[in-house]
């Protein structure tokens, strides 16, 4: 053994051993139970960055662990490798999308394999390769099949710089999630898959995941979903048999209603739309416009609208009110019409305010003029200064009024179902997925379209259908596939004769939606996945990811389970037990702020500086204070996500060669809790290898010693050996409830408490007792299993070297430390003694000493027998293992 830590050739050594034992390969073992460890895979992007690093660094500890407590551990990775950003840089660099995915494959898979993570490589798929989009498209035919898959005309999210369509998930907002420019709106024929099949589904079952999943990330998705649970009520048009449906989740407020609103497109606008002034034409032509630009269903946009002419009718009130068009009422939710009520809901209320709508109160708050408290006298009395939207008691509302809104809401939708203009109802904010996308890099859609026989799909017999290898990806909008005659020219799979291809891919989230089920059999030709392989090992037990895929790739992922329980794949309901939402890697940014007279919002542009260029000044906290580049000039900081565009990215690779994996792995586990964002810090890594340099020259010093430590416990110990082991107990207790809770951080600062109890075992190896070294072997051994998840190539070192075994942990089968409930307990507490409320002293007793013998302790202490001399004990109070307090007077 080396006197000094030499991370790149020990972790070369360990990192061939593993490749060439097949240390991390998992097969099916059924006398163990399994544990399938999965993080987010990659987009092969040409570089990892250190969020990967973080990410991958916490599935890994995990994995380690797992293993280390018997467990079978399945922990594969692959590559997110179709999208747009390989097609973009086909465009720039005239290069194939699939020569320059390839590389950067290859040249990510070395970055992973130089951290040292614990991957079974043999499992390793790639999205863009035709043995795994084949299987994209065998789905595809399947929810067709099903009838989950369909096609038609509609309006879609459209970016104009990207080209391609979005679905409303990655339009969240208004902008593109991709490259942040406004989106449009644009009529396309599409595919979509009917993810509003499984709305319900997808609310219920997160009963199964809500101790398992973040609620913030559950929270997102039921917000998301978005179900409603109210009713339909159908407004006829006056001097016409037209109706007007909308849906409403207060049907007890109907007669506060001033009028309908419809969105610009709706039927009944385009029925009667010659017959509107040219105000009111110009009016809707204008809300029709701006709508292309705006798609955020959240967005707090300024309300305008016109009143159309038309005459609604009230069904239960029998009033006339107008039908107004409006710009915040959209046609792809709900009904596409809404019941203004202004006095009710905050929204209306601004429409009725800005156009000078009628308001009429039609619910009060609860209880009886003279028992309305302070602040509900304030909600009625301000009524028209604010929309009271809370349920209460009904008023102005004919036969309802004094009726409770909830007992009313059940009344009156019966009543509206019995008079045919009305019936219960359930509505989602939840859209289908449209999956269509203008682009060469994606899974080609198998669909066939013969003039004879319509829409065909593809034969199972024929799949993949396969990308062209040659084609000229130019960024028009058009899909590139529509040029390639080759591709496009086929033959119909029904009649035979001549037809065309679909010549749109599909969304990339399709490939992520099912990629962990093919990491459990990625060799099958005939199916996705084998069921009975699969049910094995799913669902994945931990998941680990970022939250921003929370309404996108998570929901996504949910849905496509569902379907593959109905197509008999899998038995279970939801595809991950576990989800870990890490937080983000972030460091200091320095920049100038120029002028850009080209931004319509006057907003500077940023020009961003390496922080190795920056002259930087703090205070004693560390807060910068000013910040200068080599010419002088001032610089604004600021903390921003990790990215080279920003000056402050760091490249995993260069920390790698200076401080070794190892010590990258355990500092961004220790610099901050897994869901926290983590400020990256160079002088952070400096003390992990600090940290690891004196486990190493602790182990090398006790090296010969440990050897030759007796291997049946001693049955005597001095009170420091008993000290040390009560401290490697209580340090292996706590970090095995750290894992279980998933927390890294704290585990490594517990690792950093017992290397230094290790260190104050003032015992020589040349004369220490029998005992003492069995101590020190037993807290060693421990430090170095449990720092084996967060550095295993130093681990595996030193564990070799302590047993004299070159294969080290994995190979030995090596098991994390057991806790030993009676060697994790102090041999003594020290308890404060108070006499009337103040502390006057403290004794020292057995843990589990009882109430009489910590009465009889405190009462015998010298300097309490001082304070209770020639005084009446009225009362002694005994807290267990706090506290004793005795009462005295005199």
């Amino acid at each position: 053994m080396d006197e000094k830590y030499f991370a790149a050739k020990i972790e070369d050594k360990w990192q061939t051993k593993w490749r060439e034992s097949g240390a991390f390969e998992a097969e099916i073992e059924d006398d163990k139970p399994k544990f399938y460890q999965l993080e987010m895979l990659p987009y092969p992007s040409g570089n990892l960055h250190m969020g990967h690093v973080r990410n991958y660094s916490i599935g890994d500890a995990l994995a380690w662990y797992k293993r280390l407590k018997g467990f079978n551990v399945l922990h594969p990775i692959g590559w997110d490798s179709f999208g747009q950003p390989a097609e973009e840089a086909a465009i720039k660099r005239g290069v194939n999308p699939r020569d320059w995915t390839e590389e950067n494959i290859n040249y990510m898979r070395g970055q992973l394999q130089r951290l040292g993570l614990s991957y079974d490589w043999r499992r390793e798929m790639a999205a863009h390769r035709p043995d795994y989009y084949k299987f994209d498209q065998w789905f595809f035919l399947k929810m067709y099949e099903m009838g989950l898959a369909y096609k038609k005309l509609s309006q879609v999210n459209w970016c104009p710089n990207e080209k391609a369509t979005l679905s409303n998930e990655q339009a969240s907002g208004g902008i593109c999630w991709r490259c942040g420019w406004a989106v449009e709106k644009k009529d396309l024929e599409q595919w979509f898959f009917r993810t509003t099949a499984y709305a319900d589904q997808l609310l219920d079952d997160m009963s199964e995941i809500e101790t398992g999943w973040a609620e913030k990330v559950l929270k997102r998705q039921r917000d998301w979903i978005g179900r409603s649970e109210g009713a339909f009520v159908d407004f006829a048009i006056k001097g016409s048999n037209e109706k007007i449906r909308v849906f409403t989740t207060r049907i007890d407020t109907i007669f506060g209603v001033n009028a309908i609103v419809v969105a610009a497109e709706h039927g009944i606008v385009e029925a009667n739309y010659e017959n509107f002034s040219g105000e009111a034409k110009a009016s809707i032509e204008k809300i029709k416009a701006d709508k292309l630009k705006v798609t955020d269903r959240e967005a707090e946009i300024e309300k305008e609208g016109v009143d159309t002419g038309l005459k609604a009718v009230n069904p239960f009130s029998g009033e006339e009110l107008p039908v107004w068009a409006a710009n915040y009422v959209l046609i792809e939710y709900g009904t596409g019409a809404v019941m203004s009520v202004p006095a009710h809901d905050e929204r209306d209320f601004e429409f009725a305010r800005k156009y000078d709508l009628p308001i009429r109160v039609v619910i009060e708050p609860r209880g009886n003029p003279d028992e309305i408290s302070n602040d509900n006298k304030l909600a009625i009395d301000e009524m028209l200064d604010s929309a009271f939207s809370e349920y209460g008691v009904l008023i102005n509302s004919g036969e309802w009024n004094g009726k409770q809104s909830e007992d009313a809401k059940k009344e009156m939708t019966g009543y509206a179902e019995q008079r045919g203009f009305g019936e219960a109802a359930t509505t989602y904010r939840l859209r289908d997925w449209g999956v269509s996308r203008q682009r060469f890099w994606g899974a080609p859609i198998p669909i066939v379209y013969c003039a004879k026989c319509g829409v065909v799909p593809e034969r199972y017999e024929n799949l993949p259908i396969e990308l062209p290898e040659k084609v000229e990806i130019t960024g028009t909008g058009e899909s590139p596939l529509a040029k390639v005659e080759s591709f496009v020219n086929t033959i119909c799979p029904k009649c035979g004769e001549a037809a065309k291809r679909e010549t749109d891919t599909m969304d990339t989230f399709v490939d992520s939606c099912w990629y962990y089920f093919r990491y459990t059999d990625p060799k099958n030709t005939e199916m996705p996945f084998d069921p009975k392989i699969a049910a094995y090992w799913a669902p994945v037990d931990q998941y680990i990811g970022g939250d921003d895929h929370a309404v996108m790739h998570l929901i996504y992922t949910r849905f496509w389970t569902k379907a593959m329980r109905d197509m008999g794949l899998v038995d279970f309901n939801e595809p991950v037990k576990r989800l870990l939402t890490q937080g983000m890697v972030i460091g200091e940014t320095f920049y100038d702020e120029i002028p850009n007279p080209d931004d319509p919002e006057g907003k500077g542009k940023r020009v961003y500086y390496a922080p190795s260029s920056v002259s930087v000044e703090r205070d004693a906290k560390g807060k910068i204070t000013s910040a200068k580049a080599a010419d002088g000039t001032s610089l604004k900081s600021a903390i921003e996500r990790m990215s080279k565009s920003k000056g402050n990215g760091v490249d995993p690779d260069e920390m790698v060669e200076i401080y070794g994996a190892d010590a990258a792995r355990l500092f961004v586990l220790f610099a901050a809790p897994a869901e926290n964002e983590l400020v990256w810090n160079e002088s952070g890594i400096e003390g992990a290898v600090r940290f690891l340099q004196r486990v190493w020259r602790f182990v090398w010093k006790w090296n010969d010693a440990l050897k030759n430590a007796p291997q049946t416990e001693p049955d005597e110990f001095s009170a420091d050996a008993r000290k040390l082991r009560r401290k490697t107990h209580q340090t292996i207790k706590r970090i095995t409830e750290n894992f279980e809770s998933l927390q890294f951080n704290t585990p490594v600062a517990a690792l950093m408490e017992l290397s230094n109890a290790v260190y104050d075992f003032r015992v020589e190896p040349e004369t220490a007792a029998a005992s003492d070294v069995y101590a020190i072997g037993e807290a060693v051994e421990s430090l170095i299993l449990m720092l084996a998840p967060f550095a295993p190539h130093a681990s595996e070192e030193l564990y070799a070297q302590i047993i004299g075994n070159e294969n080290g942990i994995l190979a030995n089968n090596a098991r994390f430390p057991e806790y030993r409930e009676e060697l994790g307990k102090a041999d003594e507490i020290e308890i404060p003694v108070q006499i009337n409320g103040k502390l006057r002293s403290r004794v020292s007793v057995a843990p589990d000493a009882a109430n009489a013998e910590l009465e009889s302790m405190a009462l015998a202490d010298a300097k309490v027998q001082e304070y209770t001399a020639g005084k009446d004990i009225v009362k002694i109070i005994v807290v267990p293992k706090r506290l004793v307090n005795i009462v005295v007077k005199g």
